[in-house]
């Protein structure tokens, strides 16, 4: 079978496509013939260096997770499965033809949702969800989104619309923008600009806005985490640009700002399973919209990766096998 490798630590170009054998089930695994697989940030991340970091050494295979479907069992499992459309989390070789998985963290995916969008679920659907439930939004309050146009952005824009709150949202670019005011926000703002804190505070009366969803993490977080209000909730879970926001513990004490960071929503495999189930359920209802803004070939992965890095795609990248 294809695969694709990650020869070494290094720019996207380390990622060259090669053969694996095929992967055989063993007791209480199935194998997934894989469709899809999405495309995380952090997979960029490890493969330029912070690989060292996650105790992960080339070459190996990236992709924390697939859709597609059950095409064998292995002993202990019900034979039912074969045939199913499901979701599963690999960690690591995801980006594979093939792969075997632990037949107790497969979620079936629902009728009505196509395997594109169901993957573009399968991490960022319990993230966000995680993260609105943690942030306790209440109507009427403003909330500040940042990466607001990409794959796990533009589903906190919809799920904190529908708790009645105010959004606003923040990413570089018209086209994010224009994105992130048809999924409801009611202000937009290039953070690329100078002056965008100034007028996302004047856009929430003076105040600043009551949550704010860091999903960039360095000075753009650290700046937005300047004009949340007080008493306010700052989620600092995020660092696309290539670290988490430098948040003084002080000045958030002084100011009653709680902050939280990625430890909430590290869910144990269950709870993500569950959650990834509820996001799947309100998509295929028509509730939510999972924005898939690129696809590409397996073979091209290095394409993705530098695609993602540039922050030229619009909502998920995903690589169709």
């Amino acid at each position: 079978m294809r695969v694709v490798r990650a020869v070494r630590f290094g720019g996207p170009e380390v990622l060259v496509t090669g053969e694996a054998p095929d992967p055989v089930a063993g007791s209480r695994q199935v194998v997934v013939g894989v469709s899809v697989a999405p495309v995380l940030m952090l997979e960029a991340q490890i493969r330029g260096g912070w690989g060292e970091y996650f105790g992960v050494e080339p070459p190996y295979v990236p992709g924390n997770g697939v859709a597609g479907e059950v095409v064998s069992v292995g002993e202990g499992v019900d034979p039912g499965w074969v045939g199913r459309r499901v979701l599963a989390r690999t960690g690591g070789g995801g980006y594979a033809e093939r792969v075997v998985t632990p037949a107790e963290g497969l979620i079936p995916v629902p009728g009505g949702l196509g395997l594109p969008e169901a993957a573009a679920l399968l991490h960022d659907g319990p993230t966000a969800l995680g993260l609105v439930e943690a942030a306790g939004l209440r109507p009427g309050e403003w909330v500040l989104v940042l990466a607001a146009g990409g794959g796990m952005g533009t589903l906190l824009v919809q799920l904190a619309k529908a708790t009645g709150a105010r959004v606003v949202g923040a990413a570089r670019g018209e086209k994010k923008l224009g994105l992130v005011r048809e999924l409801g926000a009611e202000v937009v703002v290039d953070y690329s600009e100078a002056g965008w804190t100034e007028r996302v505070r004047e856009a929430t009366g003076g105040a600043g806005p009551d949550a704010v969803f860091d999903g960039v993490g360095g000075r753009i977080g650290e700046q937005a985490f300047g004009i949340t209000a007080r008493g306010g909730r700052f989620s600092a879970h995020g660092a696309s640009s290539g670290d988490f926001a430098g948040i003084d513990p002080r000045e958030a004490e002084r100011r009653g700002v709680r902050v939280t960071g990625i430890e909430r929503v590290q869910f144990a495999p269950a709870e993500a399973g569950r959650l990834a189930e509820r996001a799947m359920s309100e998509a295929a209802a028509g509730r939510l919209r999972p924005v898939v803004g690129r696809t590409v070939p397996l073979e091209r992965a290095a394409d993705a990766h530098a695609a993602m890095e540039a922050r030229g795609v619009v909502g998920k990248t995903l690589l169709l096998v």
